[in-house]
């Protein structure tokens, strides 16, 4: 699948699925659960690395795991999912010479087709314009963008309706700049679903309601993974629980296993 293939998707009124990777492994399962986009999010600094937030990851750790996501993937490009990367805090907030670097190193050195980059104010539009004239497909992320933790925090965005008229700014701005989809997380159903009716690009939700031509979820949250997932993915199944159970019960038949003895020695024979 190519960026292109999800505006034919938005057109043709079929939704679509996001989940996110991080390694082989989990990039082997979404692929066999029939994600239609790959997502190696920079929530990984968080759900893999054990970070606080996602600001610590380096565009080397994303350019890492992006391509063992795309060793789990295995096929060919054209006939895998849309595998899109995150760029990571201040890899593009830098000078727009730094993000084409950053964004170039991705798509060079990595099977990914497209970067993700967070915010909608003057200057990551512009990034945007830069990127998408340098041949880089380019997915945006409005609302609460977790990069901006410190100024945001984890609440609920665009709640008033200011804050919403900035934010239907902000998705005009990324669509005239080329954006090609626009994930929407933790912003109110109604805005979202306004917006999925005047974009002619993809509108993404993750905890903005299900009027949106797709939806994301971080698939750690959704097993079950990760101690606190946020309140608009409750996980699928208890999978923390049912690892550790399963663990906590293998160590636990070896320790009550007979030890294995040690055969005698032969005797040594007397002349």
């Amino acid at each position: 699948m190519r960026p292109g293939d999800l505006i034919k998707r938005k057109q043709a009124g079929q939704r679509f699925a996001v989940l996110t990777a991080w390694d082989a492994l989990s990039a082997a399962l979404v692929l066999e659960a029939g994600a239609d986009v790959v997502l190696v999010g920079d929530s990984l600094a968080m759900t893999v690395l054990g970070h606080a937030t996602t600001l610590p990851v380096t565009l080397e750790e994303m350019i890492h795991h992006t391509r063992a996501v795309a060793r789990g993937l295995g096929a060919a490009p054209a006939s895998q999912p849309l595998l899109v990367c995150d760029l990571p805090f201040l890899s593009y907030q830098c000078g727009l010479d730094q993000a084409v670097a950053a964004a170039g190193r991705v798509l060079k050195e990595t099977a990914a087709a497209a970067v993700k980059l967070e915010g909608g104010e003057s200057e990551t539009v512009a990034v945007v314009d830069r990127l998408v004239r340098s041949g880089i497909p380019v997915m945006g992320h409005l609302g609460l963008t977790p990069q901006s933790v410190h100024r945001l925090g984890y609440r609920r965005q665009a709640n008033d309706p200011i804050s919403q008229e900035r934010l239907r700014r902000a998705a005009l701005d990324l669509e005239a700049a080329g954006c090609f989809a626009l994930v929407l997380e933790h912003v109110p159903a109604a805005l979202a679903g306004a917006l999925r009716r005047e974009l002619s690009i993809p509108v993404i939700g993750i905890g903005a309601g299900d009027d949106c031509d797709g939806q994301v979820r971080v698939t750690a949250d959704l097993l079950g993974l990760t101690p606190s997932p946020p309140p608009f993915c409750p996980p699928l199944l208890p999978g923390r629980e049912l690892a550790v159970e399963a663990l906590r019960g293998w160590l636990e038949r070896q320790r009550q296993s007979a030890a294995p003895t040690t055969p005698a020695a032969p005797a040594t024979p007397h002349c």
